[in-house]
C-alpha cells in the first residue's frame, strides 16, 4: 500500500477554525442544532469531501455523508462526528472529530491510496442538547431510534418543535422518522472526540480509548408558588418558587454526592424565573435536571430519588414541583472488537493510550446500535469544554488522526476478509 504521510497539524488546525468561525456572535462558538448556520457548516464540510474524492449525500435527518470509494462495493467502516455546538461553546467539541475525518480523506486522497471496501465520513446533525433538550438527534434517527411524535414533543425555548425546525432548514421529518441507515451498509465506526475531562492530561496521554459512555436522565421541573409584593408579604406568609427551587437545586448536589450514588452526576444547567421582578416574589421557576452515570439502573434510581426529595421539599414550602422527563439515554458499553482494533493500531504505531470511560453523550453511543463503534479521545485542557476556553493541542488532534486513519485501515482490512474480497480469502491461491 502507498504511504499515507502524517496528518498536518497546521493544516488541521486551519480547517477547524474555518469551522469555527461560523457562528453567531458572541463569546465561543454557537451554531445551534437544525439552524442555517448548521447547514452552511455541513455544505462547507460536503466541498471540503468533494475536494478530497468523496461522493456526497444527505441522508433524511440531515446528516452528511461522504462516501470514498473501494477496490469492491461492500459494507463500509466509517468515522465521525457533529457540527453543532450548545450556547457559546468551544472550538473543538465535535468540530474536532469532524475535522479530522476531513484531514484522513485529504491524507489518503493526496496518497491516492485505494482502500478494499468504502470509506464513509460523516458530519452528524443536531448531536448537542442545548437546543431542545435532546441529545444525538440526527445519530438517533439513522439508527432509528426516534419516533414521529417525538420530533413534535422537542421543543426549543421558543417553543419551535424539532420537527418544525427540521422542515425550516429543508428537511423532511415524516422521511427522517421512517428511513434509518441499513446496518449491513456498515462494517464498524469510529468516532474521534475531545476527552471533555482531565484524565488524559493528568496522565500526560495524548490518547485515550474509550469502552464505555454514560447514559443521562434529563428532566425538566417546575415549581410554582405564588407571586407577591416582596415588602408586603411576611417571610413566613410565603410561597416563594425560587426558594424551593433553591432547595430542589441543592437536594440534586446532595444527592449525587452521596456513597449510595458514587459515579452518579447531577446538574441543574438552566432555570428561568418569573415574573422576573426585582419586587415580586417568584411565583414560577423552571429548570433543567440532567443526571448521568455508567449505571443505567443507579441513574434512573437517582433521577427518581433527586425528584421525590425536590418534590418534598416543595411541598414543605407551600409550592408545588411538577416534573417532565425529556430525553432518557442508558449507558452503552462499547464492543471489545472494534476497540482492540483501535488498540492494536495505537501498539503498531508505539503511541501510548489509556482506556477511559465518556461522562459525555456522543453520536457512537447511538450509532453502536446499529454498527459496532469505538471512540478516540483527544485531551482537553484542564478538562474544560462546552465554554469558549475548551482547547485541544493541534498536535495531539494531530495524533489522534493518524491513530484514526490507521484504525480505518483495520477495520477495512478486516471487513475485507470477511467479505471474501482479499484474494487468499474464499479458496483463490
Amino acid at each position: 500500500m502507498t504511504a499515507v504521510r502524517p496528518a498536518d497539524p497546521e493544516r488541521l488546525w486551519s480547517t477547524l477554525q474555518t469551522m469555527a468561525a461560523m457562528s453567531e456572535p458572541g463569546p465561543g462558538v454557537t451554531r445551534l442544532a437544525y439552524t442555517t448556520l448548521e447547514r452552511a457548516a455541513h455544505a462547507r464540510f460536503a466541498e471540503w469531501m468533494a475536494d478530497a474524492g468523496c461522493e456526497i449525500a444527505v441522508d433524511p435527518a440531515g446528516n452528511t455523508v461522504a462516501t470514498r470509494p473501494g477496490r469492491a462495493t461492500g459494507p463500509a467502516a466509517g468515522t465521525g462526528s457533529h457540527l453543532d455546538s450548545v450556547y457559546n461553546g468551544g472550538r473543538f467539541d465535535g468540530i474536532a472529530g469532524t475535522m479530522a475525518a476531513v484531514e484522513v480523506a485529504r491524507l489518503l486522497h493526496e496518497a491516492g491510496v485505494e482502500t478494499e471496501l468504502p470509506l464513509r465520513f460523516v458530519a452528524f446533525a443536531g448531536e448537542e442538547g442545548a437546543r431542545f433538550g435532546q441529545a444525538c438527534c440526527g445519530s438517533k434517527l439513522a439508527a432509528g431510534l426516534s419516533s414521529r411524535a417525538e420530533l413534535d414533543v422537542r421543543r426549543d425555548r421558543d417553543g419551535v418543535s424539532l420537527a418544525d425546525a427540521m422542515a425550516a432548514v429543508g428537511l423532511d421529518p415524516d422521511l427522517a422518522a421512517r428511513t434509518a441507515w441499513a446496518a449491513e451498509d456498515w462494517s464498524g465506526f469510529v468516532e474521534l472526540h475531545v476527552e471533555q475531562g482531565s484524565v488524559l492530561e493528568r496522565a500526560k496521554l495524548d490518547i485515550g480509548v474509550v469502552d464505555l459512555i454514560s447514559g443521562s436522565t434529563r428532566i425538566e421541573l417546575t415549581v410554582t408558588g405564588q407571586a407577591s409584593h416582596t415588602g408586603g408579604t411576611p417571610m413566613r406568609g410565603r410561597a416563594d418558587a425560587l426558594a424551593g427551587a433553591a432547595e430542589a437545586v441543592l437536594l440534586a448536589e446532595q444527592v449525587a454526592l452521596d456513597p449510595r450514588h458514587r459515579g452518579t452526576r447531577a446538574t441543574v444547567g438552566r432555570l428561568s424565573v418569573l415574573p422576573g421582578s426585582i419586587t415580586t416574589i417568584p411565583g414560577r421557576v423552571t429548570f433543567s435536571l440532567d443526571v448521568r452515570d455508567v449505571d443505567a439502573d443507579r441513574q434512573r434510581q437517582s433521577a427518581a430519588e433527586i425528584v421525590t426529595r425536590m418534590r418534598a421539599a416543595c411541598l414543605r414550602r407551600g409550592t408545588r414541583l411538577e416534573a417532565r422527563l425529556l430525553a432518557d439515554t442508558s449507558a452503552v458499553v462499547l464492543p471489545d472488537w472494534v476497540r482492540n482494533e483501535v488498540t492494536a493500531a495505537a501498539a503498531e504505531r508505539g503511541v501510548p493510550y489509556r482506556v477511559l470511560t465518556s461522562g459525555a453523550s456522543h453520536d457512537a453511543q447511538m450509532v453502536n446500535r446499529l454498527v459496532p463503534t469505538a471512540m478516540i479521545f483527544v485531551p482537553s485542557r484542564q478538562g474544560l469544554s462546552h465554554v469558549p476556553e475548551e482547547w485541544t493541542e493541534p498536535a495531539q488532534l494531530a495524533a489522534g488522526t493518524d491513530l484514526l486513519l490507521a484504525a480505518l485501515l483495520r477495520l477495512d482490512a478486516r471487513a475485507a476478509a470477511v467479505a471474501g474480497v482479499l484474494e487468499n480469502v474464499g479458496g483463490a491461491s
